[in-house]
């Protein structure tokens, strides 16, 4: 089988993606795949139109990699490729698109608003911030609405904080998210898809130091001192069971495909709030979902082959 494992891509999560490549092709490379490592860029047309492969494994992360737009061209170019749909990932990609599909569904998701940039512009940013701490309350989280690896992720305690918050979701997007903060454990649970069957892996509790967010360093650094504890089904502290099966619902609910991460809060009540849900995973040595795959006892290459191998090219809808 000859697989195209793309990666790097032009977004901010550049770096993380190469990594996440470099990993898979490994991988893949070790169960026998003849693997192309295809980068997402000006030459990326005339990649698929000169070299004939049986399918695509995308770990492109933010931008392009979960907007659905390399997956789209794929798809226009009739190859098969891993994970979600464009359209899937479309929904996905767009935080406040897809916690209103979670709330329409039943599912627990943090209160929240979207917002341009252009509202405090137009509005005046004191009183458009005013609005939101006396709506929302706090603490509040800023996020950018489309995004990953909490780039632009601001945690906010106090009103004078909100404006530099927005400042810096701004940087990386025209609209931001404000949602209410939960202040409860993280949770991240991998999904696998096997044989048409949702396979929610063992739900991972995330751990920072004090006063520590779970950002971009946190997540990728190994020397950061992030804590990853795999929660087993017996767990005294947690609903492990529903864990699992809330990410198996949200992954079906938002039509994705192949292999997630939902990512979850517990609020001051002990009520599990999904956050979101990566359609593209990191797959780098401190990754949350190939950590998940390990601790399954199964092979990160097979698992890969696996999903290489069911990959097909959706219908237009």
């Amino acid at each position: 089988m000859r697989v195209a494992v793309v990666a790097g891509g032009l977004s901010h999560e550049r770096d993380v993606s190469v990594r996440s490549g470099r990993r898979v092709s490994d991988a893949l490379r070790r169960q026998g795949v003849a693997v192309e490592l295809w980068d997402f860029d000006v030459a990326f047309l005339s990649r698929l139109q000169a070299h004939e492969v049986d399918a695509a494994f995308v770990v492109l992360h933010g931008g392009a990699g979960e907007n659905g737009t390399v997956q789209a061209i794929l798809e226009l170019a009739g190859v098969p490729h891993s994970g979600a749909t464009s359209h899937a990932c479309r929904s996905a990609f767009d935080k406040a698109v897809a916690k209103a599909r979670l709330a329409e569904a039943g599912i627990a998701t943090p209160a929240w608003t979207a917002l341009p940039s252009a509202t405090f512009r137009d509005l005046g940013a004191a009183a458009v911030n005013d609005l939101l701490v006396a709506s929302l309350g706090l603490p509040l989280v800023v996020k950018p609405v489309t995004g990953g690896s909490s780039l632009g992720v601001t945690l906010v305690d106090t009103a004078a904080e909100l404006a530099p918050a927005l400042v810096a979701a701004f940087s990386y997007g025209v609209d931001a998210l404000v949602e209410r903060q939960m202040t409860g454990a993280e949770v991240a649970v991998p999904v696998l898809e096997r044989a048409g069957s949702f396979v929610p892996l063992q739900p991972v509790l995330v751990e920072t130091a004090a006063g520590q967010p779970y950002d971009y360093q946190a997540r990728y650094d190994a020397s950061s001192g992030v804590r990853y504890t795999h929660l087993l089904d017996e767990d005294p502290d947690f609903d492990v069971p529903a864990l699992r099966a809330l990410a198996a619902r949200v992954h079906e609910v938002l039509g994705l495909r192949g292999l997630s991460r939902v990512d979850i809060r517990f609020d001051a009540d002990g009520t599990a709030n999904v956050l979101e849900a990566a359609v593209t995973p990191g797959m780098t040595e401190t990754s949350i979902w190939p950590m998940a795959i390990a601790r399954a006892g199964l092979d990160l290459g097979q698992v890969c082959l696996e999903l290489s191998r069911a990959a097909t090219v959706p219908q237009p809808s």
